[in-house]
């Protein structure tokens, strides 16, 4: 079956399972619906204050968020990563980004998609909270502080059953859901790689607020900070921006990452290729155009980051180190880099699923255990 003979498939079976929801009902009734847990709890939270056959978004202070967005602290990295949102955007999506609020405060995208999206009032100044627009992926992204996909009559909302939405959360440096960046586009165009992509410029925007916020701190030095996203997908950003790295000098990045003590070089190539035969050029060539990208920051006798590189997987370890299975299960967005095979990568995978299943097993609320079983889930679009 093709792809999108796949996707139309499965958009049916959303569209029946909403329809089965909506008129009047009072709910579904019987049978276990195809919906993802955490859309049907959305729907039911919903269904009370939101009339799924609205035509667009409410909108807030009038539609006029000019003020909010000059005084955003998101406004400096996301006009300093405007190049790379509107590539991405241009290829067929419009990009968003909210407040904490659900309201949108700036977009990007070509005319067609642009004026789509403002049909339903997916512009600056409309409301995208669950309170106004029921289930849609910002409004999941902002309640549960995770990346979120909604696909087509996974929405509430009828008028937005022909869109498709990519969503990451945007965290202070702090930790607090400072918004959301959302790529969306017509539920033909979904794409393994969106998510992955929204994951790692909002990642590269949170690295600019890192970044910003260390200069601002008294005797801070001016700097750019490296961000290594290897959990469920594989990005790193420095500086805030988005960096191009090959799979092969992601999995060096996050090896090194792990091992902050640094490894041999025989350990390294070991742990990236195990016993196939590798050219010792090859391998000096990989980790050269890694240094290369870090600004030098890889030292030459024995392989070691010699700066701090930010990096959600260090982020769980250390929550489960500390106890704190609530912070790791919020932080964990799965596998570590799920498409590599080079042994160091599979024995830190490994290792790192047995912890998160074991802290989840000794937790005492059941929405760790959902979590993770959603993770370990086939992907959706």
């Amino acid at each position: 079956m093709s792809v999108s003979a796949e996707l139309r498939d499965r958009r049916t079976a959303l569209e029946e399972e909403w329809a089965r929801w909506v008129p009047g009902s009072g709910g579904p009734h019987g049978g276990r619906p195809p919906v993802r847990p955490e859309v049907a709890e959305s729907w039911a939270r919903s269904l009370g204050t939101v009339d799924p056959l609205r035509d667009s978004a409410p909108v807030r202070d009038g539609g006029s968020v000019h003020p909010r967005w000059s005084g955003s602290v998101l406004r400096s990295p996301v006009d300093a990563l405007a190049d790379e949102l509107h590539a991405v955007a241009d290829a067929g999506f419009v990009a968003a980004v909210t407040d904490e609020s659900g309201t949108i405060l700036w977009t990007a995208g070509g005319r067609v998609m642009r004026r789509r999206a403002e049909l339903v009032n997916f512009a600056p100044g409309g409301r995208w909270d669950e309170q106004a627009m029921g289930t849609n992926a910002l409004s999941l992204a902002l309640r549960t502080g995770r990346p979120s996909t909604v696909f087509s009559a996974e929405h509430l909302v009828a008028a937005l059953h022909g869109w498709v939405c990519y969503c990451a959360p945007i965290h202070g440096p702090d930790g607090t859901v400072l918004g959301v960046l959302d790529l969306s586009s017509t539920w033909d165009r979904s794409h393994p790689l969106a998510m992955p992509t929204v994951r790692t410029l909002a990642s590269a925007i949170e690295a600019r607020l890192q970044a910003g916020n260390a200069e601002r701190r008294p005797g801070a030095k001016e700097t750019d900070a490296v961000r290594l996203t290897c959990l469920g997908t594989a990005g790193a950003a420095r500086g805030g921006r988005p960096l191009r790295l090959r799979p092969r000098q992601l999995e060096i990045l996050t090896l090194l990452a792990l091992h902050p003590r640094g490894l041999s070089p025989e350990r390294l190539r070991a742990a990236l290729y195990g016993d196939r035969p590798v050219t010792a050029s090859t391998f000096k060539a990989e980790v050269s155009h890694l240094r290369r990208a870090l600004g030098g920051r890889i030292a030459s006798r024995t392989y070691a980051l010699t700066a701090p590189v930010a990096c959600d997987a260090l982020d769980v370890l250390r929550a489960l180190e500390a106890g704190d299975t609530d912070g790791a299960v919020r932080r964990y967005g799965g596998a570590l880099l799920p498409r590599s095979d080079a042994p160091g990568i599979a024995a830190r995978r490994a290792h790192l699923e047995v912890a998160m299943r074991v802290a989840v097993l000794a937790s005492d609320r059941p929405e760790h255990a959902l979590r993770l079983g959603e993770l370990a889930a086939p992907d959706g679009p």
